[in-house]
């Protein structure tokens, strides 16, 4: 009786989502992979550096497959957490641009994985290969006359396929249907959707959506249909700000009319790794949904980007969400159907907190002003550099107390790098060390005989250890100096969450109602907190991560809808009860 009780309690928490296997594993955006430097010399005046962007990812015969812009090739995985660069060039050697998949739009037909990229040249084939794991690619189509920038294909269940593409401040996405066997248009491309920020704050162009400088920009167009409903996403309204998201307009035909979502559908305006637009949703082997996109760095140049993965989905009313809370933070990677069957927002998030956050930092030098503490404050776009890339060169963080930690996340930064373009065969090598005390340390893990590129390296601890300091020590960079963006721990600090917020206030402006004013009491020992963000009190499927402050200014609401809020702390220990959820008109 006692082991049927326990195999039925089993089972749903399994149905429920709660469950996780002991041996489940975890990733933590950015995506760590061995991102290929800008091609471009005029993009990196003030610096070579990484960059991609705009990145796709199909599930191919039970293997994941990723594409970015301008990265020479693409990678595989099985697991969503190993990926292996394949190197390969789609230009034809006629197309003498530095574009050799810009944007690149990749779709499934049958047993055979079709690629494109960015282009409004004729000379851009379509490429096709039933074993890209082998790197076995032909032409499908030796022109495709048309051409697309920012394109996207889908195949419908009845066997059509379309193409969106779109890349504009003025002009419209469009849509047109493809014959899917020559992949000439059938009629004349259809406009879809445009912008309006007028009505929808979150479209409004720049860093703190003033709209002032240029038009948002509408590009990166992905379709993907559920349970009837087509839903055409978008980026917006800038790749360069911190409020880039993918936006999610719906229809019940595949050429429209569709209308806007009012929230965005991917949104990380807040935290390590900002930005979450032009991705593509895909699922996953258990038929979990996720959505990839583009995180922001646009420090050396507006263009220099990474990638995040986030769990997405759809609720039991057929709305379209991505989770990006604590999407930079440790997230399990599937292992079942692990969201479909619960009500609400799916989440994968691992409850190991960051530990070091404007915690004391100790080097053993620094370049100039790329000071010590820029990297435990929570910005990718800040970095701490050596004075050298030699061996030894060293980083030490202090968690303040002794901590459960359960995994590392080691983000490099580019500092005087050499190289152009996708680099093979290049690789760091490093030690990390852990103490209780400063004084007699153990290896955490030693990596110095690695010899692959690991630009943003996560470590998940097969036992967590109990530790105060952790010490990085440099053994070999790919290029440039020993610089970090971000020393991350995550763990657990023993001690007490925090408490609820109080005094939590929504003042929502008569003049514009677009936007509000956000304030609460500071609580103690909270060094973050989480907004929550939604058109229905069920649904606050947006979040915003606000560090060091007690105030924010929100600017992304439709303004013919009420907004709903709620807000919970956040330290070492965990987070604190969210607040009662609050209406405003």
């Amino acid at each position: 009786m006692a082991k049927h009780l326990f195999k039925t309690f089993f089972i749903l928490l399994l149905l429920s989502g709660i469950y996780v296997s002991a041996q489940q594993k975890t990733y933590c955006n950015p995506v760590n992979v061995d991102y290929g430097y800008t091609p471009i010399p005029n993009f990196a005046e003030w610096g070579k550096h990484r960059a991609t962007a705009d990145p796709v990812i199909v599930n191919f015969k039970g293997d994941y497959y990723l594409f970015s812009t301008n990265q020479w090739g693409y990678w595989y995985s099985s697991d969503m957490a190993n990926w292996k660069f394949v190197s390969r060039h789609f230009l034809r050697p006629e197309h003498k641009v530095y574009d050799d998949l810009c944007a690149p739009s990749v779709w499934i037909q049958g047993d055979t994985m079709l690629v494109f990229g960015s282009t409004y040249s004729k000379n851009f084939p379509i490429w096709m290969s039933t074993n890209p794991k082998g790197n076995e690619w032909k032409e499908a189509v030796h022109e495709f006359e048309i051409g697309g920038w920012d394109p996207g294909h889908f195949v419908d269940e009845d066997g059509k396929l379309y193409m969106y593409n779109g890349s504009s401040n003025s002009y419209p996405l469009y849509g047109i249907e493809l014959n899917r066997k020559t992949f000439q248009p059938i009629g004349t491309r259809k406009e879809l959707l445009l912008l309006n920020p007028g009505r929808f704050g979150w479209q409004r162009f720049g860093e703190e959506l003033d709209n002032t400088f240029l038009d948002p920009f509408m590009e990166g167009a992905w379709m993907t249909k559920h349970n009837g409903t087509y839903f055409l996403q978008y980026g917006a309204p800038g790749t360069e700000f911190s409020g880039y998201a993918d936006g999610v307009a719906t229809s019940k035909n595949p050429l429209g009319p569709f209308e806007h979502q009012s929230l965005p559908l991917s949104w990380k305006p807040g935290g390590f790794a900002r930005g979450a637009g032009h991705g593509a949703t895909f699922q996953d082997n258990f038929n979990n949904y996720w959505h990839v996109s583009t995180v922001v760095l646009s420090v050396k140049n507006n263009f220099e980007r990474r990638i995040g993965i986030w769990p997405a989905g759809f609720d039991q009313d057929n709305n379209m969400y991505t989770n990006t809370a604590f999407g930079d933070y440790p997230t399990y990677l599937p292992t079942s159907l692990d969201g479909e069957a619960r009500p609400g927002i799916r989440s994968l998030f691992t409850g190991w907190m960051l530990l070091n956050y404007n915690k004391p930092v100790q080097v053993s030098s620094t370049l100039g002003n790329y000071n010590a503490n820029n990297t435990v404050d929570e910005s990718i776009k800040t970095y701490w550099s050596a004075a050298t890339a030699n061996k030894g060169e060293w980083i030490q963080s202090d968690l303040g107390q002794v901590s459960t930690v359960n995994a590392v996340q080691i983000n490099y930064a580019d500092q005087d790098a050499e190289f152009l373009g996708k680099q093979l065969n290049i690789y760091h090598q490093y030690q990390l060390f852990y103490s209780a005390d400063g004084k007699s340390w153990k290896m955490l893990t030693d990596k110095s005989n690695n010899k692959t590129d690991v630009p943003h390296d996560y470590i998940e601890l097969k036992e967590p250890v109990k530790a105060r300091y952790i010490k990085l020590v440099n053994m070999h960079m790919p290029t440039g100096k020993f610089a970090i963006s971000g020393l991350r721990v995550f763990g657990n600090g023993g001690g007490a969450k925090p408490e609820e917020v109080k005094n939590f206030i929504v003042l929502r402006t008569e003049k514009d109602k677009r936007s509000a004013w956000l304030k609460w009491k500071p609580v103690n020992h909270a060094y973050a907190y989480n907004i929550y963000i939604g058109i229905a009190p069920d649904k606050l499927y947006n979040c915003m991560m606000v560090h060091g402050a007690n105030e924010y200014w929100y600017k992304g609401m439709d303004n013919q809808k009420p907004y709903y809020f709620s807000i919970e702390a956040i330290n070492e220990n965990g987070v604190s009860q969210k607040t009662q959820v609050i209406k405003v008109e």
